[in-house]
């Protein structure tokens, strides 16, 4: 089991990033809140991760803390969660979030998220009811980007949803509604889903 990662960070495209160690380069996946933290490339980075095996392909999961690593290990555990929709769960509502949609049994806020319906919101409720105070929860703070915004960050931002279940159209008025000249693209992310759970 890999189990973390410290080495130099050399691509870096949410979902997805390559961390170079010892000149072998990890290609992981991770939660949008993940890439907030993130130096520039060419940095050291050190991350904890969760590897999946399956039949035809072998998948890293990265974490900054090991209560979102936990919570993203508890998620799987549930029937009709699999990596990709845990990922996506991480990605749209932080730790603290999600606790607080569970303990307050938020069913509603739950199923705004992309993946999520009332069954499976009401599976999430149930099972991580009594599990909360086992997982150690905060972490490094989420960073902001400050760096000038690249050309092509509403469509990097808009390829992300995509990624995370969103439809084409629905992520590209997303981004639209929340992106500002001078704002990152993960900035544009944290944002778009952050409306998502308010309407």
């Amino acid at each position: 089991m890999i189990a973390r990662l410290a080495g130099t960070l050399i691509h870096k495209q949410p979902p997805l990033m390559v961390i170079d160690v010892a000149g072998v380069g990890y290609e992981v996946e991770a939660p949008l809140s993940v890439f907030h933290d993130l130096p520039e490339l060419g940095q050291p980075l050190v991350i904890l991760t969760h590897l999946s095996i399956k039949d035809d392909s072998h998948t890293l999961y990265g974490f900054s803390s090991e209560g979102e690593r936990t919570l993203f290990r508890q998620l799987l555990k549930i029937s009709g969660i699999g990596a990709k929709l845990a990922l996506t769960i991480l990605s749209g509502a932080s730790g603290d979030e999600l606790a607080r949609y569970v303990a307050e049994r938020d069913s509603a806020s739950l199923t705004r998220l992309p993946g999520i319906g009332k069954k499976t919101a009401e599976r999430i409720i149930i099972e991580l009811r009594d599990k909360l105070d086992d997982i150690p929860m905060g972490g490094a703070p989420a960073g902001s980007g400050s760096a000038a915004v690249p050309a092509s960050a509403v469509s990097e931002a808009t390829r992300a949803l995509n990624a995370l279940g969103y439809k084409p159209q629905e992520a590209a008025s997303l981004v639209r509604n929340v992106a500002v000249p001078d704002m990152s693209v993960e900035e544009i992310i944290r944002l778009a889903l952050q409306s998502t759970v308010k309407q």
